[in-house]
Protein backbone atom coordinates (compact mmCIF):
# COMPACT_ATOMS: atom_id res chain seq x y z
CA UNK A 1 0.00 0.00 0.00
CA UNK A 2 1.49 3.32 -0.84
CA UNK A 3 1.93 5.50 2.23
CA UNK A 4 0.93 8.61 0.34
CA UNK A 5 -2.37 7.13 -0.44
CA UNK A 6 -3.28 5.84 2.90
CA UNK A 7 -2.57 9.51 4.34
CA UNK A 8 -5.06 10.67 1.36
CA UNK A 9 -7.57 8.46 1.87
CA UNK A 10 -7.55 8.43 5.90
CA UNK A 11 -7.74 11.80 5.51
CA UNK A 12 -10.59 12.11 3.53
CA UNK A 13 -12.71 9.76 4.43
CA UNK A 14 -11.97 11.45 8.99
CA UNK A 15 -12.97 14.28 6.88
CA UNK A 16 -16.78 12.88 5.60
CA UNK A 17 -16.76 10.82 8.90
CA UNK A 18 -16.92 14.39 10.82
CA UNK A 19 -19.90 15.85 8.75
CA UNK A 20 -22.21 12.56 9.93
CA UNK A 21 -25.46 14.45 10.31
CA UNK A 22 -25.68 13.38 13.41
CA UNK A 23 -22.37 15.26 14.71
CA UNK A 24 -23.41 18.54 12.79
CA UNK A 25 -26.94 18.70 14.06
CA UNK A 26 -25.55 18.29 17.74
CA UNK A 27 -22.37 20.71 17.73
CA UNK A 28 -24.63 23.18 15.81
CA UNK A 29 -26.56 23.80 19.15
CA UNK A 30 -23.57 25.27 20.57
CA UNK A 31 -21.70 26.30 17.68
CA UNK A 32 -24.53 28.95 16.99
CA UNK A 33 -23.85 30.84 20.25
CA UNK A 34 -20.40 30.84 19.75
CA UNK A 35 -19.22 34.38 20.01
CA UNK A 36 -16.11 34.59 18.38
CA UNK A 37 -14.48 32.29 15.12
CA UNK A 38 -11.50 31.59 18.33
CA UNK A 39 -14.04 30.37 20.18
CA UNK A 40 -15.87 27.97 17.50
CA UNK A 41 -12.32 26.68 16.68
CA UNK A 42 -11.57 25.55 20.08
CA UNK A 43 -15.03 24.28 20.38
CA UNK A 44 -14.96 22.04 17.40
CA UNK A 45 -11.61 20.74 18.55
CA UNK A 46 -12.86 19.70 21.92
CA UNK A 47 -15.51 17.53 20.10
CA UNK A 48 -12.73 16.47 17.72
CA UNK A 49 -10.28 14.99 20.50
CA UNK A 50 -13.64 13.76 22.85
CA UNK A 51 -14.70 11.92 19.34
CA UNK A 52 -11.03 10.83 18.57
CA UNK A 53 -10.26 9.70 22.87
CA UNK A 54 -13.40 7.06 22.03
CA UNK A 55 -13.39 6.22 18.26
CA UNK A 56 -9.56 4.95 18.81
CA UNK A 57 -10.20 2.60 22.18
CA UNK A 58 -13.28 1.03 20.03
CA UNK A 59 -11.67 0.78 17.01
CA UNK A 60 -9.09 -0.94 19.11
CA UNK A 61 -11.26 -3.29 20.60
CA UNK A 62 -12.92 -4.06 16.47
CA UNK A 63 -9.51 -4.47 15.31
CA UNK A 64 -9.28 -7.88 17.34
CA UNK A 65 -12.89 -8.80 17.77
CA UNK A 66 -14.35 -7.52 14.70
CA UNK A 67 -18.06 -8.28 13.83
CA UNK A 68 -19.07 -9.91 16.93
CA UNK A 69 -17.95 -6.59 19.16
CA UNK A 70 -19.94 -4.47 16.00
CA UNK A 71 -23.16 -6.50 16.41
CA UNK A 72 -23.61 -7.01 20.15
CA UNK A 73 -22.05 -3.79 21.29
CA UNK A 74 -21.68 -0.80 18.81
CA UNK A 75 -25.37 -0.70 17.46
CA UNK A 76 -27.47 -0.17 21.01
CA UNK A 77 -24.46 2.39 21.38
CA UNK A 78 -26.85 4.26 18.78
CA UNK A 79 -29.47 4.64 20.93
CA UNK A 80 -27.30 6.75 23.37
CA UNK A 81 -26.69 9.38 19.96
CA UNK A 82 -30.69 10.15 19.47
CA UNK A 83 -31.34 10.63 23.86
CA UNK A 84 -28.40 12.67 23.48
CA UNK A 85 -29.65 14.54 20.69
CA UNK A 86 -32.85 15.11 21.98
CA UNK A 87 -31.80 16.04 25.28
CA UNK A 88 -29.51 18.45 23.53
CA UNK A 89 -32.70 20.09 21.40
CA UNK A 90 -34.27 20.38 24.27
CA UNK A 91 -31.59 22.33 26.26
CA UNK A 92 -31.02 25.01 23.44
CA UNK A 93 -34.72 25.43 22.52
CA UNK A 94 -35.42 26.23 26.58
CA UNK A 95 -32.03 28.46 26.10
CA UNK A 96 -34.02 30.51 23.33
CA UNK A 97 -37.21 30.93 25.08
CA UNK A 98 -35.06 31.91 28.13
CA UNK A 99 -35.66 28.65 30.49
CA UNK A 100 -32.19 28.63 31.63
CA UNK A 101 -30.52 26.27 33.97
CA UNK A 102 -29.53 27.94 37.68
CA UNK A 103 -25.83 28.19 36.78
CA UNK A 104 -26.31 30.24 33.38
CA UNK A 105 -27.38 33.55 33.05
CA UNK A 106 -27.59 36.22 29.72
CA UNK A 107 -25.65 39.19 29.46
CA UNK A 108 -26.03 42.02 26.54
CA UNK A 109 -23.06 43.41 25.09
CA UNK A 110 -21.30 44.60 21.89
CA UNK A 111 -18.68 43.48 19.49
CA UNK A 112 -16.05 46.04 19.25
CA UNK A 113 -17.36 48.71 17.10
CA UNK A 114 -21.26 47.76 16.33
CA UNK A 115 -23.84 49.91 17.57
CA UNK A 116 -26.21 46.85 18.15
CA UNK A 117 -26.67 44.93 21.59
CA UNK A 118 -26.49 41.10 21.47
CA UNK A 119 -27.71 38.76 23.72
CA UNK A 120 -25.67 35.74 24.67
CA UNK A 121 -26.09 33.32 27.21
CA UNK A 122 -23.14 32.68 29.70
CA UNK A 123 -22.35 30.27 32.45
CA UNK A 124 -20.70 30.77 36.26
CA UNK A 125 -17.16 29.55 36.02
CA UNK A 126 -18.46 26.50 38.19
CA UNK A 127 -21.00 24.82 36.05
CA UNK A 128 -21.06 23.83 32.51
CA UNK A 129 -18.31 24.59 30.08
CA UNK A 130 -19.02 24.91 26.37
CA UNK A 131 -15.68 23.23 26.04
CA UNK A 132 -16.57 20.20 28.29
CA UNK A 133 -19.60 19.57 26.75
CA UNK A 134 -18.45 19.82 23.19
CA UNK A 135 -16.04 17.14 24.53
CA UNK A 136 -18.56 14.88 26.22
CA UNK A 137 -20.73 15.38 22.55
CA UNK A 138 -17.50 14.06 20.84
CA UNK A 139 -17.19 11.21 23.29
CA UNK A 140 -20.54 9.73 22.91
CA UNK A 141 -20.13 9.96 18.56
CA UNK A 142 -16.73 8.24 18.91
CA UNK A 143 -18.86 5.49 20.97
CA UNK A 144 -21.47 4.72 18.23
CA UNK A 145 -20.00 5.84 14.87
CA UNK A 146 -16.82 3.84 13.29
CA UNK A 147 -18.06 3.08 10.09
CA UNK A 148 -15.39 5.12 8.00
CA UNK A 149 -12.96 3.31 10.61
CA UNK A 150 -13.88 -0.09 9.44
CA UNK A 151 -13.78 0.75 5.88
CA UNK A 152 -10.31 2.00 6.28
CA UNK A 153 -9.02 -0.64 8.19
CA UNK A 154 -10.46 -3.92 7.88
CA UNK A 155 -11.87 -3.63 3.95
CA UNK A 156 -9.88 -1.73 2.24
CA UNK A 157 -5.92 -1.49 3.69
CA UNK A 158 -6.61 -5.11 5.52
CA UNK A 159 -4.57 -3.32 8.13
CA UNK A 160 -2.88 -6.51 10.35
CA UNK A 161 -0.88 -4.76 13.10
CA UNK A 162 -2.14 -2.37 15.55
CA UNK A 163 1.02 0.02 14.74
CA UNK A 164 -0.52 0.49 11.62
CA UNK A 165 -4.05 0.34 13.21
CA UNK A 166 -3.04 3.29 15.67
CA UNK A 167 -1.24 5.30 12.65
CA UNK A 168 -4.06 4.81 10.63
CA UNK A 169 -6.58 6.53 13.18
CA UNK A 170 -4.19 9.37 13.98
CA UNK A 171 -4.52 10.43 10.39
CA UNK A 172 -7.92 9.81 10.09
CA UNK A 173 -8.20 11.74 13.18
CA UNK A 174 -6.88 14.95 12.19
CA UNK A 175 -9.45 15.09 8.66
CA UNK A 176 -12.21 14.69 11.62
CA UNK A 177 -10.16 18.03 13.30
CA UNK A 178 -9.97 19.67 10.02
CA UNK A 179 -13.90 18.78 8.89
CA UNK A 180 -15.77 19.56 12.12
CA UNK A 181 -13.44 22.87 12.06
CA UNK A 182 -14.31 24.21 8.80
CA UNK A 183 -18.11 23.24 9.30
CA UNK A 184 -17.46 25.87 12.68
CA UNK A 185 -16.52 28.60 10.41
CA UNK A 186 -19.17 27.77 7.69
CA UNK A 187 -21.46 27.94 10.55
CA UNK A 188 -20.35 31.30 12.62
CA UNK A 189 -18.77 33.22 10.22
CA UNK A 190 -22.08 34.29 8.55
CA UNK A 191 -23.80 35.17 12.05
CA UNK A 192 -20.72 37.45 12.80
CA UNK A 193 -20.79 39.26 9.88
CA UNK A 194 -24.56 39.85 9.51
CA UNK A 195 -24.39 41.09 13.18
CA UNK A 196 -28.07 40.15 13.47
CA UNK A 197 -29.75 38.80 16.74
CA UNK A 198 -32.65 37.07 15.12
CA UNK A 199 -30.47 35.20 12.39
CA UNK A 200 -28.44 33.73 15.54
CA UNK A 201 -31.88 33.13 17.23
CA UNK A 202 -33.24 31.54 13.92
CA UNK A 203 -30.05 29.20 13.22
CA UNK A 204 -30.37 28.38 17.13
CA UNK A 205 -33.72 27.11 17.19
CA UNK A 206 -33.63 25.36 13.88
CA UNK A 207 -30.84 23.30 15.46
CA UNK A 208 -32.36 22.54 18.72
CA UNK A 209 -36.14 21.59 16.72
CA UNK A 210 -33.10 19.70 14.43
CA UNK A 211 -31.90 17.55 16.89
CA UNK A 212 -34.53 16.41 18.82
CA UNK A 213 -35.99 15.26 15.25
CA UNK A 214 -33.16 13.59 14.48
CA UNK A 215 -32.66 11.81 17.76
CA UNK A 216 -36.49 10.59 17.66
CA UNK A 217 -35.42 9.24 14.31
CA UNK A 218 -32.24 7.32 15.56
CA UNK A 219 -34.28 5.74 18.64
CA UNK A 220 -37.21 4.84 15.75
CA UNK A 221 -34.24 2.90 13.79
CA UNK A 222 -32.92 5.36 11.15
CA UNK A 223 -28.99 4.59 10.16
CA UNK A 224 -27.81 8.01 9.53
CA UNK A 225 -27.42 10.25 6.60
CA UNK A 226 -23.78 12.16 5.55
CA UNK A 227 -24.30 14.70 2.73
CA UNK A 228 -20.71 14.26 1.68
CA UNK A 229 -20.60 11.48 -1.76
Amino acid sequence: MDPLFFVVLALALGFKHSYDADHLVAVSNLIARSPSLRKTATMSVSWALGHVATASIITGVLFFSRETFLKEVLDPLELAVGVMLIALGAISLSWEFGILPKFAHIHRHRHGPAPVEHEHAHVHPGGYREHGAMFGIGIVHGLASNDELLILFVSALSVTSLAGLLAGVAVFSLGVVVGMISFGFALTYPLKRWEAKRVRRAVALVAGILSIAYGILILLGFRGFNPLP
